[in-house]
């Protein structure tokens, strides 16, 4: 999918960029998969903002997306591939022979009209899903399981593409796009092939308004602040902060461990940020 760079006949688009749309073959989603969405603002059931700087934004409807691809041995048509407002990817209507219509997350190179089929006996080809053991070594996956039947919570950004490095014992390793390599079990489904929408990356709002209308507030900066408000705030004309950059809360913000999961720490092979 290519990118459209604006002529700079203004301040809005003179870095203004969009996507061309040009794979998309529907405009308006699946009535009976999409759903109301509830705009929360970054706040938690109690009313508090828990993720600041959110709020406001289009109006959205939720596609359901089938993330477990549990249904097995039943061939599907891919009807039509669509926009989703509330993610990076693009999303495919699979069209399976007894009639059930599905959303799945559309990988790149994926044609109208091909076939795709998900479980033990499925073929290693694109938009197929297969449990981790039938994958070969080298294969490029994306939509990857943690828990097996949880259904997919890695790689599912657009232009994501995880790389199945090798199999011991009962765990495959996987090479995640940020360079971890992981521990995933080979009853864990994955999806063949690379998520698409592969431009996303280049892609360029061109003016704060934009940003607006998908949902992000401005981002003001701590040493804007009032030192009531941020640790880095406060002092005589345009201070730089005189501390190591942190949060409104004091915690430091550059290669600072956050990481608190050890139940699953040895299921990490390679970090993300070699030593």
């Amino acid at each position: 999918m290519a990118v459209k760079q604006y002529k700079p006949t203004n301040p809005a688009s003179r870095n203004r960029s969009v996507s061309t749309f040009e794979d998309l073959t529907a405009s308006k989603p699946h009535k009976p998969l999409a759903k109301g969405k509830k705009r929360i603002g970054g706040r938690n059931n109690k009313g508090l903002t828990t993720v600041r700087f959110r709020g406001g934004g289009h109006k959205r409807r939720y596609r359901v997306v089938d993330f477990k691809r549990d249904k097995h041995g039943v061939p599907a048509k891919v009807a039509t591939v669509e926009y989703d407002p509330n993610r990076t990817a693009h999303i495919a209507l699979l069209s399976y022979a007894d009639g059930e219509k599905r959303y799945i997350l559309w990988p790149s190179g994926l044609e109208l009209g091909a076939e795709v089929i998900s479980g033990e006996a499925a073929p290693v080809n694109l938009g197929n899903a297969l449990p981790m053991r039938q994958i070969p070594v080298g294969t490029i996956i994306h939509n990857i399981e943690l828990k097996i039947g949880k259904g997919g919570q890695m790689v599912r950004s657009a232009g994501g593409g995880a790389q199945l490095m090798a199999k011991e014992g009962s765990y495959a390793q996987v090479k995640l796009p940020s360079g971890e390599v992981r521990k995933v079990h080979l009853g864990c489904y994955a999806t063949i092939g690379q998520v698409g929408n592969l431009d996303h990356g280049n892609i360029s709002s061109g003016k704060a308004g934009r940003t607006r209308w998908q949902g992000r507030r401005p981002h003001n900066r701590g040493v804007t602040m009032n030192p009531v408000d941020h640790p880095m705030g406060g002092g005589e004309g345009k201070s730089s902060g005189g501390r190591h950059p942190c949060t409104p809360w004091g915690f430091p913000t550059k290669g600072y461990k956050t990481r608190r999961n050890k139940r699953t720490d040895n299921m990490i092979v390679r970090r993300r940020k070699r030593k």
